[in-house]
């Protein structure tokens, strides 16, 4: 599943706009991650940009850890044609 928001999410939306994927959205009552989507920035950055600005330490959880490859692969299917960021994976 990559990541996860806890209920420890205030809706600030900060990760939303960080998510290159738009594997992120508003849910209800906290934002939500799409696993379908989610690469943990994989194709995109060294490190996943929705942990790095949430401002609630352990809001976003890894919900398990994946393989970079597989992330690597679902990262091509979600943007054919375009080639990953040096040094994402």
């Amino acid at each position: 599943m990559a990541y996860k928001i806890t209920d420890e999410c205030i809706s600030c939306g900060a990760c939303e706009a960080e998510c290159k994927n738009e594997a992120i959205s508003e849910g209800d009552t906290i934002y939500q991650i799409d696993p379908q989507k989610c690469t943990e920035c994989v194709g995109v950055a060294d490190s996943p940009r929705c942990v790095e600005v949430c401002p609630i330490d352990d809001c976003i959880v890894q919900d398990p850890k994946e393989d970079k490859g597989a992330l690597l692969e679902r990262w091509k299917a979600l943007h054919p044609g375009e080639e990953p960021a040096a040094g994402s994976f």
